[in-house]
């Protein structure tokens, strides 16, 4: 750390602060992201210490935590004080975690075992178009194709819009609802976007109703998704596409977990 940031006064590390805000906003980095490059960034100009020695107190914690730490400061030295990042901290190999993956039954058995027609449209929206939780709550009319049967996911992550198909199973409860046809797809009972904890508590319960003892969360509907496509026999590109995966990557996580070819071995014995 230069002797100017480590002697800072706490004007000049707000005014810093107030510079990294600008440069992430410029960069049109997530919400989140921007929080936990501005938290870690907060903590390292009170600490009084270097890169490394500030990186090493996280050791500790999770390989993701310290790689946001790493990620946060790097971001602050090369783009807030125009200064070169040359801390090279080895960070473990992330050990291979496979996704939670349900079966179409189980997902049969969360969506007929839901009543409530809009909490049945949000899980067939993450089952049957495999969206992100934000991506269904920002999702609007205008953003759904019946002509076509495409929909036009505008809020993605990292702001790669993506287009997805339209299951017929999920245009036809749509049309069973009712298309206004403006704004919000979701809206809470006073018109407000649904937030994030009222969907998974939606999923939530309707996976206890359905009697699967696994957890459940908006993602693994979308993790379900993939590996059901795969399984099926879709050109795992394709499935990038859909996802919205930037690399393939990403995606290939889902051939651990497709019983597709597992079957075939099996038939073997």
């Amino acid at each position: 750390m230069s002797l100017g940031i480590k002697n800072l006064t706490p004007q000049q590390r707000y005014e810093l602060i107030g510079k990294l805000i600008e440069e992430i906003k410029l960069r049109k980095y997530s919400y989140q992201t921007g929080k936990a490059y501005i938290s870690v960034v907060k903590r390292f100009l009170k600490s009084g210490k270097n890169p490394r020695e500030f990186l090493l107190s996280y050791s500790n914690k999770s390989r993701s935590t310290v790689r946001n730490a790493y990620f946060a400061l790097k971001f602050f030295y090369e783009n807030v004080i125009d200064e070169k990042f040359d801390e090279k901290l080895p960070l473990a190999k992330k050990s291979l975690k496979l996704p939670v993956v349900l079966s179409k039954e189980e997902i049969n058995r969360m969506i007929e075992s839901t009543t409530n027609i809009k909490h049945k449209m949000i899980l067939m929206f993450l089952y049957y178009a495999g969206l992100r939780l934000d991506e269904v709550r920002n999702l609007k009319w205008q953003d759904i194709d019946f002509d076509r049967d495409i929909i036009h996911v505008k809020t993605a992550k990292g702001e790669k819009e993506r287009v997805v198909f339209l299951h017929h199973k999920l245009k036809e409860i749509m049309k069973f609802h009712g298309i206004d046809k403006q704004g919000l797809v979701f809206k809470s009972q006073i018109g407000k976007k649904y937030n994030k904890r009222t969907i998974q508590q939606i999923v939530k319960n309707a996976s206890k109703k359905a009697g699967i003892k696994k957890r459940v969360t908006p993602h693994i509907l979308r993790h379900s998704f993939a590996t059901h496509l795969l399984e099926a026999g879709a050109d795992i590109r394709y499935i990038q596409q859909l996802l919205g995966h930037k690399s393939l990557r990403t995606t290939q996580i889902y051939t651990h977990v497709a019983n597709r070819n597992i079957k075939k071995l099996a038939n073997l014995l």
